[in-house]
């Protein structure tokens, strides 16, 4: 990856996202972390500094469109133009439809799609004018779960759903400007917090589905997302799923 690249992950703090950070600033990127938690975002962000990278802590919520502003703004200010967004942040809840809690179905809906469509607006000014003169990527992080029908997870399943279809429609608007939109759809994966709200009982489940299959531990997803973002500028990989070989 070029030195020069400038990026932003949502979701840094830990996980996924704080893996991709670390492996885009490893190839030579300076990175924007951006989550609510700062003092987990400067815990990230000392890890690359350690490690000879460039890290930026971008405390914001992903539902705010007042915060998500500010934070275009802060990196505007400090980095310049962006030229890879990584929407990353996201929840999950057990929320059947018809038994459950309204609210959890805002949460999940206002984080998981709101939060793509909140910061994907504040940051498209920069991709644009990056995209006239340089390689310049979307990549948006949705779920398997967004294909797959499961009664307990249906404002997750759905949300996740809608994020790999607005990557769609993005991809249809923006790839003759030079944009490069992808849509990442990983399966179970180990090492994330996702399950962190739910019942004992289901993370229980859950951690047991992650020895028995073994699950995917995130550094492969950054490595699949490092590994997206380094194809020459004319190539484009739409859509990708990445789970572990033995889930079904």
């Amino acid at each position: 990856m070029s030195t020069s690249r400038i990026a932003l992950v949502t979701g840094a703090a830990s996980g996924i996202g704080a893996a991709i950070a670390t492996r885009l600033a490893a190839d030579g990127a300076a990175v924007a972390l951006l989550a609510r938690r700062r003092d987990r975002l400067e815990k990230v962000a000392g890890q690359i500094a350690e490690a000879g990278g460039t890290a930026l802590v971008v405390p914001a919520d992903v539902t705010s469109e007042e915060s998500v502003v500010e934070a275009a703004a802060l990196v505007q200010d400090r980095l310049g133009d962006l030229d890879l967004l990584v929407n990353n942040a996201g929840v999950m809840q057990l929320v059947p439809f018809a038994d459950g809690p309204a609210d959890a179905w805002r949460r999940t809906v206002d984080v998981n799609l709101n939060g793509v469509v909140n910061v994907t607006h504040a940051f498209l000014p920069a991709l644009r004018r990056s995209a006239s003169t340089r390689t310049t990527d979307l990549i948006n992080v949705s779920s398997l779960a967004g294909q797959r029908i499961n009664a307990a997870m249906s404002a997750y399943g759905a949300s996740k759903a809608a994020v790999s279809h607005l990557t769609r429609t993005l991809r249809a608007e923006l790839s003759a400007e030079g944009i490069r939109v992808t849509d990442v759809q990983p399966g179970l994966i180990d090492g994330t917090e996702l399950a962190a709200d739910l019942p004992a009982e289901v993370q229980t489940m859950v951690d047991g589905l992650r020895t028995d299959l073994p699950a995917v531990p995130v550094r492969e997803v950054a490595e699949l997302i490092a590994y997206v973002v380094t194809r020459p500028r004319w190539v484009n990989l739409p859509s990708l799923v990445i789970q572990p070989t033995k889930e079904a």
